[in-house]
This record gives structure tokens, C-alpha cells and sequence, in this order.
């Protein structure tokens, strides 16, 4: 069953970019379709993050562009690693942060993650995969055209992570938008996405489509064939890096 189109497409356009001097990538050439979920993998230091920071609008490429498919401007939300919630404020508070009038649709995500009545719970009350789900929830708040996630679940153990996984796969079947997930997990990847990017020294080196319905088993043969594929691609790209 393919996914429903909605939230907004994205399209990069030459893009290059530096940090320090130092060129990251150059010349990436990308359109990402309304409703798609991509995952961007990839060895340390070839860009990932610096590349959903791009799309986010927090920094401006070096060289090229970076639109939106549509005529108007697009509204999106980042996700952490981290889930950066404020220890001094309330559950239902952090999830609100910076915006007013939207108590219920607050309190309606909080129950959609598993949250209910923990609303006036503080932070530090939380496990660490309650506070993801209080992060989510936040990100969420907004109806975003697209939802940029930088490893949000790296820092979770394993079967946590895997809840977390769930969770956004069915809060994304309820409410589709277009997301792009950096993540080093290739199980991750192949279990979440419409389209793994691999991302190396040079650029994009892959582009797979992952047309098999949802939800997907780890074990499935296919996608167990093509974890295998990506993890020796991950090794070469990062070998390829030493110096």
C-alpha cells in the first residue's frame, strides 16, 4: 500500500556546501516528493546533519539552492538526538514551547504518544524514551509540511528504539507528511522509508526505493539482501574517508 501524498516536496539544486574551509559535498542534485519519507545514511563527516540543516532553512548552502516544490513557503519541524526539553517547565508546557492557543491539540498528541495524564509531570520524571515522545509531540504540534528528524532514536536502547519506531510509523499513517530521517542505522532505514539515500565523500552514491508495504519485518529476505548491501557500501564510503 503506497503512502498517501501530503506535506510538501523539496528540491535541492546543485547544492554545495564548507564548513571551515573544508568542502563537505558539492553538486547533490535531490527532489524529495510531497509525502515521501527519506532517510539520508552515511559514514561520519560526510554532511548528513549539515544536509538536514539545509533543508531545514537553518543554514544556507554554499553553493546552489534549496526550495520548496510548491508555490508557497514551506513550514517544517526539527527533531534531536537530544530531546531538549526544559527541566523547568511542565510536560505539557514543553510541548507548547513557543506557541499559544493550542492546549488541546497538545494534550490530544500527548495521548497519541503514549503520554496520557503525565501532562503535568516534570522532565526529569520521564525515562529517556518518554521524553522523545514528549519531542515528537512537539514537533508535531505545528502540522509541519515536513518533519526533519537527526538520529532522534540514536540514544535509545534497542527495544525502546523499536517502540519509538513503531509509534511514528502509525502516528505517520494516521497524519502523512513528508519526512527526512538522518539516521547510522541501516535497519532503521529499511524498515521506516519510502527511499534510502546513501550519502559519501562525493555525494550521493545510492538512491533505493523500498516499495514493499508496511509494516516490514527485520527478517524479511529482501530487506535483509539489501542490509547487507548497504552495510558493505557504508564500509567502503567510510574506508574510502582514512586517510
Amino acid at each position: 500500500m503506497s503512502r498517501v501524498r501530503a506535506g510538501r516536496g523539496l528540491e535541492l539544486s546543485g547544492v554545495g556546501h564548507r564548513y571551515r574551509g573544508q568542502q563537505i559535498f558539492e553538486g547533490i542534485d535531490l527532489t524529495i516528493e510531497p509525502g515521501e519519507f527519506v532517510t539520508i545514511l552515511g559514514p561520519s563527516g560526510v554532511g548528513k546533519s549539515t544536509l538536514l540543516r539545509l533543508l531545514a532553512g537553518i543554514e544556507q548552502p554554499a553553493a546552489g539552492r534549496v526550495r520548496s516544490t510548491g508555490d508557497a513557503e514551506v513550514l517544517s519541524r526539527m527533531m534531536f538526538q537530544e530531546d531538549r526539553l526544559l527541566p523547568w517547565r511542565s510536560v505539557l508546557d514543553n510541548v507548547q514551547l513557543g506557541v499559544r492557543g493550542h492546549r488541546d491539540r497538545a494534550v490530544e498528541l500527548l495521548h497519541a504518544v503514549g503520554l496520557a495524564g503525565r501532562e503535568r509531570d516534570w522532565p526529569q520524571e520521564l525515562s529517556g524514551g518518554q521524553r522523545q515522545r514528549v519531542a515528537l509531540a512537539r514537533a508535531l504540534l505545528h502540522r509541519p509540511d515536513v518533519l526533519l528528524l537527526d538520529e532522534p532514536f540514536g540514544a535509545l536502547d534497542a527495544i525502546t528504539r523499536v517502540t519509538m519506531q513503531r509509534l511514528l510509523e502509525r502516528l505517520l499513517a494516521e497524519h502523512p507528511r513528508t519526512v527526512v530521517l538522518v539516521t547510522h542505522d541501516v535497519e532503521e532505514s529499511l524498515i521506516l522509508s519510502d527511499r534510502v539515500l546513501l550519502l559519501t565523500g562525493s555525494g550521493i552514491a545510492r538512491d533505493i526505493r523500498i516499495d514493499q508495504a508496511r509494516p516490514r519485518s527485520p527478517g524479511d529476505t529482501e530487506l535483509a539482501a539489501r542490509k547487507a548491501d548497504l552495510l558493505d557500501a557504508l564500509l567502503a564510503a567510510d574506508q574510502a574517508l582514512q586517510p
